[in-house]
């Protein structure tokens, strides 16, 4: 515990750095709030069909950033990463801001995919600023932070999304999300150009008069070549793969387990979900420390063993028993996610990074683009064992995954 201690202060007095995750975390706690606000305004506009287009909202913002996150690496690769940053932000603050007058799913459904394509060019230039301002043992803590604030805002955001809700009412959240924006985008504007400039320069970034002459197009085909070109990184994407099809089953049919087969309320599904949140917070923290492994081959396969094992007895487990499976499953979900993040920072130059982290980005929710249906389908025609169906699955996927990436591995040290 004093490891974690003594760290992760000493990331956050990278200025640089934590400045930019003071940025992304009010950005984080900004969009819990649109998801709560989006969720209270679609009941509204319909209260029969609310459900499906909250599930209509979540494809599109899935169908998103699988079509723009590619191309969207290769601006980061292209362009001044700083630029993007704040221009990002600033767009989706005009588009949130257009929420509260929607009064037909079609704006939402609009508003909604046009946020998650700006979103995209987000992610992939803030992931591969990380690697480019922190120092060699910050890194992995600083990626590890992030991920938890993540998980934790996750938790945190949609409480205080009620409590605004409450106060002002469920449109003038959306006010509040766009002035979030604006004060993320004023962070990163505050963030010395020259500065930032110079350490991506000697870690050998981008800067706007070294740009690539290749067409973008290229520059996405290099990128997803570049992702798969390492084995240690085939094998995270794989084991990101378990973990979609596994985490996929905890958030669609969590609620039907909870209201249709234990007969709770949803207090209940709201303490699984949040323990849930909090095992992949915790997980996140600590997940620098436990794995100096180059490959984090250990990471990765605990995270995958884990989450597969928690969910395989959902279906016959009590309550309590479900509380403990879900904080394992937590913990597994990040131990599976985070690795394939640092990989690409360690083993990608710099000035590639954008493009691959672009190329990941889309892959990732590619995978959640094949869990969520599985899912459903599942849960629709097979909710007696459902959850054992897919943690069985998940659990000899990555037993032999790990089986076939170490056999590669002695063959090419032999």
């Amino acid at each position: 515990m004093s490891k974690i201690q003594t760290l992760l202060p000493k990331v956050l007095k990278n200025k640089i750095f934590s400045r930019l995750f003071l940025a992304q975390s009010i950005s984080l706690l900004g969009d819990s709030l649109t998801w709560v606000a989006l969720a209270l305004t679609s009941y509204e506009i319909s209260p029969k069909n609310s459900g499906v287009i909250l599930g209509t909202v979540l494809t599109i913002r899935v169908i998103a950033f699988i079509l723009f996150a590619p191309i969207a690496g290769t601006f980061a690769d292209r362009f001044d990463r700083k630029k993007i940053l704040y221009i990002s932000h600033f767009s989706r603050m005009i588009l949130v801001g257009s929420l509260p007058f929607a009064h037909s799913e079609w704006h939402i459904y609009i508003v909604v995919f046009l946020l998650n394509m700006f979103n995209a060019f987000f992610t992939p230039a803030y992931r591969s600023v990380i690697p480019a301002i922190t120092s060699k043992d910050e890194y992995r803590h600083a990626v590890g932070l992030s991920a938890a604030t993540y998980q934790i805002l996750g938790i945190l955001g949609p409480g205080i999304a009620g409590f605004f809700a409450l106060w002002f009412g469920p449109r003038d959240i959306f006010f509040i999300d766009a002035v979030s924006f604006i004060a993320a985008a004023l962070l990163i504007i505050s963030v010395p150009t020259a500065s930032l400039s110079k350490k991506l320069n000697n870690k050998g970034g981008n800067t706007e008069n070294k740009m690539n002459s290749n067409s973008p197009w290229n520059d996405v085909f290099k990128g997803m070549k570049l992702l798969f070109s390492k084995r240690a990184i085939n094998y995270a994407i794989f084991i990101e793969f378990i973990s979609a099809l596994a985490g996929s089953q905890i958030l669609v049919n969590s609620i039907g387990l909870i209201k249709n087969t234990m007969k709770l309320h949803d207090d209940s599904y709201g303490l699984i979900m949040g323990l849930f949140a909090a095992g992949a917070a915790t997980a996140a923290l600590i997940s620098g420390i436990i794995d100096k492994s180059k490959t984090r081959r250990y990471s990765l396969l605990t995270g995958g063993l884990l989450i597969s094992i928690a969910v395989i007895p959902a279906n016959y487990a009590g309550f309590n028993t479900l509380l403990i499976l879900w904080i394992i499953a937590g913990l597994g979900q990040s131990l599976a996610n985070i690795p394939s993040e640092t990989l690409i920072g360690e083993l990608i130059p710099a000035n590639d990074q954008g493009k691959v982290y672009g190329a990941h980005y889309a892959i990732s929710h590619l995978w959640w683009a094949i869990g969520y249906p599985i899912a459903g389908y599942l849960g629709s025609n097979h909710s007696d064992f459902n959850f054992l169906i897919a943690g069985l699955s998940a659990f000899i996927l990555t037993l032999a995954g790990t089986l076939l990436f170490v056999k590669n591995n002695n063959h090419k040290t032999s």
